[in-house]
């Protein structure tokens, strides 16, 4: 079995009293690209610095091909940063930007102006390397970054952030552009966002943290469908939680719940007065005006809508300071056409929730 490329183990970080990062462990294999996510103060970037060398562990190991890398400064881990300022020189053209890495490194200037040259013809930069970058648009400033990065020839890329500065079409164009990349250098990718549309769309696994720990880690669909705790189910996507207790009802098990009785998936180690959180995903709301014929119905009122392209979510009060989230296309919005405090009715199979034991 082939040995993975990055191990964090055990890694921590603490600053005096306070710990950014608790004893994490991580493995990233070769040629994949993972992501890291989570709210702002989770511990992401500071994991990312860690990997980079700019942060020293507080304890722990992070090893790159079987080496530790705890002591080695940078410009010696072969694993270079994209920043999300992108950190060009503004003093520097476009071609001397992507050759500073390779000069710091002593390579003969007609060979990094070569390797320079070929990665910019490779980002589509070739007819830009005489400018300054102040004269590039946005997403021209941002294959800079990454040509810089790359004439390093690195196992191992880190990104922080990068996209963060762009306008939203340009976004799209650049997680294309950056996938593709990718797939085709075969080089490593671990890439800190805070943005779930990002992540998903472009990363084989997804790291999610909070509170400097890691809460999961699994391939996009895996962690949307299936969360592996409360604090992923709210973060990612667009889910209901529904808290209850279990009672048995012959073969079919139930919950009671703010909701009154529903039934949920039974997977034959649940016990009667256990508590439980049901999870279902916003996209297996049916919204009707008619009672459906379905095992789990609550009455709602219209509370709100959020546009977001081909699908709306449809914002409802449950009564009784609840609530619930349904995501439908716009064709079956338009045709429901609801208004604000509109009655309706919710409903979803059972077997469309995923339950999160308490």
């Amino acid at each position: 079995m082939t040995a993975p490329l990055l191990v964090l183990d055990k890694v921590e970080k603490r600053y005096d009293d306070f710990v950014a990062v608790k004893s994490i462990d991580l493995t990233v294999e070769a040629g994949e690209f993972i992501a890291i996510m989570g709210p702002s103060g989770c511990g992401k970037t500071t994991t990312l610095r860690m990997i980079a060398g700019l942060d020293v562990p507080t304890s722990g190991e992070i090893r790159l091909r079987g080496r530790r890398l705890n002591d080695v400064a940078p410009w010696g881990r072969e694993t270079p940063l994209v920043w999300q300022s992108l950190a060009l020189f503004p003093f520097l053209n476009v071609r001397q930007n992507v050759e500073f890495g390779l000069k710091m490194r002593g390579v003969h200037t007609a060979t990094r102006r070569a390797k320079a040259d070929r990665w910019l013809e490779r980002l589509g930069l070739g007819a830009f390397a005489g400018r300054r970058v102040n004269q590039l648009s946005g997403g021209q400033r941002q294959r800079v970054a990454l040509a810089r990065s790359l004439v390093l020839e690195p196992e191992l890329l880190l990104l922080d952030e990068p996209l963060s500065a762009l306008d939203a079409h340009l976004v799209v164009k650049m997680q294309a552009e950056l996938t593709e990349l990718q797939k085709q250098l075969g080089i490593t990718f671990c890439y800190v966002t805070h943005s779930q549309s990002e992540a998903f769309a472009m990363a084989d696994r997804v790291v999610i943290m909070n509170g400097g720990s890691i809460q999961q880690v699994g391939a996009p669909r895996e962690i949307f469908r299936r969360p592996a705790n409360r604090f992923v189910a709210e973060f990612v996507g667009t889910n209901n939680i529904v808290s209850g207790v279990v009672r048995m009802a012959g073969t079919q098990a139930a919950i009671d719940s703010a909701f009154g009785p529903l039934l949920i998936p039974g997977e034959g180690r649940l016990t009667a007065g256990q508590r439980v959180d049901m999870v279902i995903g916003a996209d297996f709301l049916v919204l009707s005006r008619e009672r459906p014929d379905m095992p789990n119905v609550v009455p709602v009122r219209v509370a709100g809508e959020q546009f977001v392209g081909s699908v709306v979510v449809v914002h409802l009060d449950a009564g009784s300071d609840n609530s619930l989230r349904a995501q439908v296309p716009l064709h079956v919005f338009e045709r429901l056409s609801p208004g604000n405090g509109d009655e309706l009715f919710a409903g979803w199979a059972p077997e469309n929730a995923y339950l999160l034991e308490s």
